[in-house]
């Protein structure tokens, strides 16, 4: 199993593929500031039985409002 330290450099290293260096920073600094536990929102979500189909439209619907 992978420690904490190579996973935070695995999702930076690809972030950074997939971003670029000024998108990463950005994002880093969003999920610093927001308030959400993904945990407790996956398991309340998923324990709905919604669909990922279900699970992205409320997603959408949700960053619009955001």
């Amino acid at each position: 199993m992978p420690s904490d330290t190579e996973i935070k450099i695995k999702g930076y290293e690809i972030l950074l593929k997939y971003l670029g260096e000024l998108e990463t920073e950005r994002f880093i600094a969003l999920i610093q500031r927001e308030p959400f536990d993904y945990t407790k929102w996956r398991e309340k979500n998923l324990s709905e039985g919604k669909s990922i189909k279900d699970l992205s439209k409320k997603a959408m619907e949700f960053r619009r409002k955001a």
